[in-house]
């Protein structure tokens, strides 16, 4: 894996609302709109503390993270009481949100960043293709994203994958005009690089999935942050835990078909609850400084090369 951050072709500034609209039409996409449960304060802090207790005796903890995590950045949902889809059947659209190039990290991933980064979580899995766990400064390494991320491109010849500073133009794993500049005998790969967000019937990358089967089979705390877990095999992953006798903590405003299987159910803002954790483990949330964080790059992403454009078969 590499990263390297010149703009690549761009159709200009996508709004985050206006993503779901460039995949294929799918009919089946869940349960929409269940109303939305709210725990008093109190219990939300009584909640938090036992998560916190659960957070410093585990061994292995993996983090599941839905929309929700992201919509105090400006990105709007799926299927919450305003979400994309529920609005979208109801014949109407989401008429605010952020581009995806102006989002920023919220402080449950800049939480999540700082507990990868304290040793206390071993890895995150992801359904989001927003970007915001790299801009959070969350090692790749540390990270498996299911679906896809939206600023990256990935060489269909040999893997190498490059992290851009503004989002690709396209998704549905189409090439983007850009090919490869690592690799090969002669040092250039020139293999054709394609987005790598996901339409209704991709399949998932390889591995990713494979990095977050193996965690979330080895948890021994599985930590479900703003996800309805409902998309499959995103959504069962995090009961591998349950199978091997770990805990699952799911943290969701809507009720999941999980929760009677979880051993905590929180019923909260994801950024109440992580701001409470982070204060009470006395770990500080690391701060935003860069737009992508530059710790990300490897040794050739550095030398700062532009993939060539696709002038040729």
């Amino acid at each position: 894996v590499s990263f390297q951050f010149p703009k690549p072709h761009s159709a200009g500034p996508i709004m985050s609302v206006d993503y779901a609209s460039r995949l294929s039409e799918y009919d089946d996409k869940g349960k929409c709109g269940l109303p939305e449960v709210f725990d008093p304060p109190d219990k939300v802090e009584e909640k938090a503390a036992v998560l916190c207790d659960l957070l410093s005796s585990s061994q292995h903890v993996v983090v599941h993270t839905g929309a929700g995590v992201s919509t105090a950045a400006g990105i709007p949902d799926f299927r919450g009481p305003k979400g994309v889809w529920t609005l979208e059947r109801q014949g109407r659209r989401v008429e605010t949100g952020v581009t995806f190039d102006d989002a920023t990290p919220t402080l449950t991933h800049r939480a999540l960043a700082g507990l990868v980064g304290a040793g206390l979580v071993k890895h995150v899995i992801s359904q989001n293709v927003d970007g915001l766990h790299l801009k959070s400064g969350l090692p790749r390494s540390s990270l498996s994203e299911l679906h896809g991320n939206m600023f990256m491109e990935k060489c269909e010849k040999c893997g190498r994958e490059y992290l851009r500073d503004v989002v690709v133009s396209t998704v549905g794993l189409k090439r983007t005009g850009n090919r490869c500049s690592g690799g090969g005998a002669r040092g250039r790969c020139r293999g054709k690089l394609r987005d790598t967000v996901l339409d209704w019937e991709d399949e998932l990358p390889a591995e990713d999935l494979e990095k977050a089967q193996y965690h979330s089979r080895k948890a021994d705390l599985s930590l479900c942050l703003g996800s309805t877990l409902q998309i499959v095999p995103a959504g069962t992953l995090p009961l591998l835990a349950k199978k091997h006798l770990g805990k699952l903590v799911i943290c969701n405003l809507q009720p999941t078909k999980y929760d009677k299987q979880a051993d905590l159910v929180i019923h909260g803002y994801v950024d109440d609850v992580m701001g409470f954790v982070m204060k009470k483990l006395k770990i500080p949330i690391p701060e935003i400084h860069d737009s992508i964080p530059r710790t990300q790059c490897s040794t050739a992403a550095e030398t700062k090369e532009t993939p060539s454009s696709d002038d040729g078969p």
